[in-house]
């Protein structure tokens, strides 16, 4: 049974982006917004501020999944409307992908892909754009990211999922 009554989009990603990395991640807060889902980050810069911004902009909700047990300089970023304040450190990571319903990675580092990696170790959906590439071990057949190299088959698919 699942409990989960509003959908979380998590969107995952390195605190220092490009410019593309920036407008796409705006844009997938936005569609997450006017579809009617939360917009779950790790509630820092870079991708993590797009995707919120995006999110309040586009009249939704926001949470922040945060490392530090106090208010930062950078965390949360002003976007986040729920901070959810850890102490964690990069142990959120795992809590951020458990509570989404989708996640979606855009860029990102070493972080990014451990949040990958959790995901799909727990059966979460994972999508990729510019971001880590993963291949089984011949023989073995997990799940992997779906990827997507143009933004728009991005948007498309999320547009699809959403409706």
């Amino acid at each position: 049974m699942n409990r989960v009554s509003v959908p979380i989009l998590a969107v995952l990603g390195p605190a220092e982006a490009s410019a593309a990395e920036i407008e796409v991640a705006e844009r997938l807060g936005a569609m997450a917004a006017r579809a009617g889902w939360i917009v779950l980050t790790g509630g820092g810069p870079g991708v993590m501020e797009a995707a919120s911004r995006g999110a309040v902009e586009g009249g939704g909700t926001t949470v922040g999944i945060l490392p530090t047990a106090v208010p930062t300089e950078n965390y949360p970023n002003l976007w986040v409307r729920i901070p959810i304040f850890t102490g964690a450190g990069n142990a959120r990571n795992a809590f951020n992908v458990l509570s989404a319903t989708l996640c979606v990675a855009v860029g990102g580092g070493p972080g990014t892909l451990s949040e990958i990696a959790l995901a799909l170790k727990n059966g979460k959906d994972v999508w990729c754009w510019r971001s880590w590439t993963i291949q089984p071990p011949p023989g073995s057949h997990p799940t992997v990211p779906r990827v997507f190299d143009d933004p728009e088959d991005l948007y498309q698919a999320l547009a699809s999922h959403f409706s």
